[in-house]
């Protein structure tokens, strides 16, 4: 809907590739879909769910062995992100680097965009 021929809408790291199509194998899984629903200290927050089959207005993003598809109506706020996986002492899940957000909250789940 809002791509940009010959551009993805979001890129995946190595590591975020890696993690989402080893837990997609794991789990028999078609992708996984990452979207945007209203809630949070900012204002919204993202989503993310393992998937057996797409929706036809899904963006569909693949990436060495990775299937990311993107809900319709969060396609014009994650144009642009970009996924990594991080690992840290305390913790490990997926970051997003999104040039559409304006502000977030400390915790980093919650995102409010311009």
């Amino acid at each position: 809907m809002f791509a940009i021929p010959g551009k993805q809408a979001v890129t995946l790291t190595p590591k975020a590739a890696a993690q989402v199509a080893k837990l997609m194998q794991s789990a028999g899984h078609a992708g996984l879909r990452i979207g945007v629903k209203k809630g949070g200290c900012a204002g919204m927050e993202y989503t993310m769910e393992y998937v057996t089959q797409s929706d036809p207005n899904d963006e569909i993003v693949e990436q060495d062995g990775a299937r990311v598809l993107i809900a319709p109506m969060a396609q014009m706020f994650l144009f642009g992100t970009q996924i990594d996986y991080e690992t840290s002492l305390l913790e490990s899940g997926f970051k997003f680097r999104n040039p559409n957000v304006t502000e977030s909250c400390g915790c980093g789940e919650s995102i409010k965009f311009g």
